[in-house]
């Protein structure tokens, strides 16, 4: 607080009245703050302060895209179940995949020095970079791998998903095959199984291959709206590749009520494993990620840095990988 008011040019008292109360302090002045503030990547301390009793709270920060989404919510359930058995608490926190606003939680979470902040993904704001790495607090990062993370990361390979997905559907004789995605500018993972599908299918030679995009968040709907889209595009299409088990869901239902014979004309396969991909008919054939296991093994990262241990290298970038299940709908 100090160095920001230096910076700022005002009174140590002023920039607390500002974070406590901003409406209190002239509008000049707390432009000054917030400028200093910005530069210096600064966050207050919650435990300090009147909250120095909260000091000894052992708190795990868990920011994810959606709470909507089941794949994140069975990683908080893991995460949540292994960090309870040593009393560390979680602090949880979504995004709706908006980068502004994962910078917003990270600040928020980072002000109760958490013991790690675990975020989504391997993409982030320049400025939530600079607030992490301006920091000693432990990062993982979950749910992809292949890129160059902050500190740790713990998921698996979505372009290899996307691969295997297109390998399966040339395997079972599919020749026109699309990729079926929502909003795959903003879900980035979602737009790396695409990419994945469609250069898998560019390498073998053996197959058109397409995508249709819808621009709202992933749902039944959603699929129902790509599969009218697809036929549109490609009257021929004998594969779906869906980015996740919603929009697969969807498909089936539409082709359902369309007439469409699945398997026997339109092969189907989604993401994800959700509860119902067994129970539909005929039974959806999807890629299983092991979602539960990247909870399990981010909270023994934690911990392990929360009690001191040196956390091996090989620790740092573990993959949980993920596993094809073939149904009916293929």
């Amino acid at each position: 607080m100090e160095d920001v008011s230096k910076l700022a040019g005002v009174a140590t008292s002023t920039v607390s009245l500002y974070l406590r109360k901003p409406d209190l302090v002239l509008a000049k002045t707390g432009t000054k703050i917030a400028a200093a503030i910005e530069r210096l990547g600064y966050v207050p301390n919650m435990m300090a302060g009147g909250l120095a009793a909260a000091a000894t709270t052992r708190v795990v920060s868990l920011i994810v895209p959606s709470l909507r989404n089941a794949f994140f919510a069975e990683t908080a359930d893991a995460l949540q179940a292994e960090l309870a058995r040593s009393g560390v608490q979680l602090l949880l926190g979504h995004t709706e995949y908006d980068t502004a606003r994962e910078e917003a939680l990270v600040r928020a979470s980072l002000a109760w020095s958490p013991a790690a902040l675990v975020l989504t993904g391997l993409n982030h704001s320049r400025a939530t970079r600079q607030l992490v790495l301006s920091r000693d607090t432990a990062v993982i990062e979950i749910w992809e791998l292949g890129g160059t993370p902050l500190d740790m990361a713990v998921g698996f390979d979505h372009r290899a998903v996307g691969a295997l997905a297109a390998r399966h559907m040339v395997s079972i004789g599919c020749r026109n095959i699309v990729f079926l995605g929502a909003r795959l500018q903003e879900d980035r993972r979602a737009g790396q199984r695409a990419a994945g599908c469609k250069l898998a299918l560019l390498e073998m030679d053996r197959a058109q291959a397409s995508e249709v995009e819808d621009p709202a968040p992933a749902s039944v709907a959603a699929g129902a709206r790509l599969l009218d889209k697809a036929l549109a595009q490609m009257p021929a299409v004998d594969g779906l590749v869906c980015s996740n088990d919603w929009i697969a869901l969807g498909v089936l239902f539409e082709c359902q009520r369309r007439g469409i014979a699945v398997p026997e004309t339109l092969r189907i396969i989604g993401f994800g494993d959700l509860p119902f991909a067994a129970g539909t008919h005929p039974a959806l054939t999807t890629i299983r990620p092991a979602g539960a296991r990247i909870g399990r093994e981010v909270a023994r990262l934690a911990l392990a840095g929360l009690s001191g241990s040196d956390i091996a290298e090989a620790d740092r970038l573990i993959d949980v990988g993920f596993e094809l299940v073939v149904r009916g709908t293929t």
